[in-house]
């Protein structure tokens, strides 16, 4: 026997999640009810909300799904190629939308500056990635690039780019950023040996090394802040 599954369009108006939007804003709905609308239709079985609720629920919440691939994604039932690439596109949005709101008029003040500009892309990404952030003299961000994807070893991260993307940009001073995979920021004796070498690369060129911060799931560790600079 079929089971009967009342259809989003057939609930009050009131009590779906398009109209609850339009009419109350979208700060007044749940997370399922907000993925609900990306969905747009649940399967045969479910309603698009009572799916949302499923991959909320198996991913862990939407930092969960933006560590998750399409083809992980695809593995629930109900959710294709199509929905996949809608909710990685809207995790995609956001960030973006973070990183606008602190693009080239955001200054860095300190450690916890850098690590809440970064921390959306890095703290749950699966890959070890390098990034710089070229300043002005001000401190005021030029350039937020990611420059190199693998462990911080001398055979990865090369001095030479870094410099050359610094004057490229006429840059007064540098903040490196790395994350590590595993969650724990803390330095392994390559990352001290590499942060050392590279300081003193970009330090006899004239410029100026203010941090290197390491992103971790819940937190990072700064470099300047423990005293390693």
């Amino acid at each position: 026997m079929s089971r009967y599954t009342p259809k989003i369009p057939d609930w009050p108006e009131n009590e779906r999640p398009r109209e609850r939007l339009i009419n109350s804003g979208p700060e007044s709905l749940s997370d399922a009810e907000i993925l609900a609308i990306l969905l747009r239709v649940g399967n045969h079985e479910t309603t698009a909300i009572d799916l949302a609720r499923k991959v909320i629920h198996d991913f862990g919440g939407f930092r969960g799904l933006d560590t998750r691939s399409v083809a992980e994604l695809c593995e629930i039932n109900g959710i294709g190629p199509a929905k996949a690439a809608q909710i990685k596109a809207a995790i995609e949005l956001g960030k973006r939308l973070f990183l606008e709101k602190t693009k080239i008029s955001d200054k860095i003040g300190s450690s916890e500056d850098v690590f809440r500009i970064v921390k959306p892309h890095l703290r749950d990404l699966g890959k070890e990635v390098f990034k710089v952030i070229l300043l002005t003299s001000r401190n005021t961000i030029i350039l937020n690039k990611t420059l190199f994807e693998g462990s911080l070893t001398e055979s990865i991260v090369s001095p030479r780019e870094i410099i050359k993307e610094a004057l490229n940009q006429s840059a007064a001073s540098v903040v490196f950023v790395h994350n590590h995979p595993s969650g724990n920021p803390s330095p392994s004796e390559e990352d001290k040996r590499a942060t050392r070498r590279l300081k003193t690369a970009c330090e006899a060129v004239g410029i100026h090394v203010l941090d290197h911060i390491i992103v971790g799931h819940a937190g990072y560790f700064s470099f300047a802040d423990s005293g390693l600079l």
